[in-house]
């Protein structure tokens, strides 16, 4: 037994792992709105979605510069710009009819296909 273990009791379970699949309400290509932050308010399209960090990559939005080191013979190394991931919780799809930011619901058709709808204004989102 640890020390942590003996003092307080247990230590907390990791709950990242068990939460069953993991689902977002935003998918490569869809316009967003950063909500808070350094970028608040700017609109972007999603470039990269990773799942497992919940977090997006936003085209224009989170730029950070990176040293990157010259590997082979064609590649040139110095500092370079690269989009960053953000939060997925700091970001909210932009409604493509409605143009405004909206929550995402979901909407089951007469054929069966489950789709994403705009809240404000009850449009598919889905292409």
């Amino acid at each position: 037994m640890s020390w942590a273990e003996s003092e307080v009791g247990q230590l907390p379970k990791d709950r990242s792992s068990d939460s069953g699949p993991k689902k977002m309400s935003v998918r490569k290509g869809d316009t967003v709105m950063v909500l808070s932050g350094k970028y608040r308010g700017r609109k972007g399209k999603i470039i990269r979605v990773e799942v497992d960090d919940r977090a997006v990559v936003i085209e224009g939005v989170n730029v950070v510069k990176k040293h990157q080191k010259p590997r082979g013979k064609m590649m040139q190394g110095g500092i370079v710009d690269k989009e960053a991931p953000v939060r997925r919780d700091k970001v909210m799809l932009v409604c493509p009819r409605c143009s405004k930011p909206t929550r995402v619901g979901r909407t089951r058709l007469e054929d069966g296909r489950l789709v994403r709808t705009c809240h404000r204004c009850g449009e598919v989102v889905d292409r």
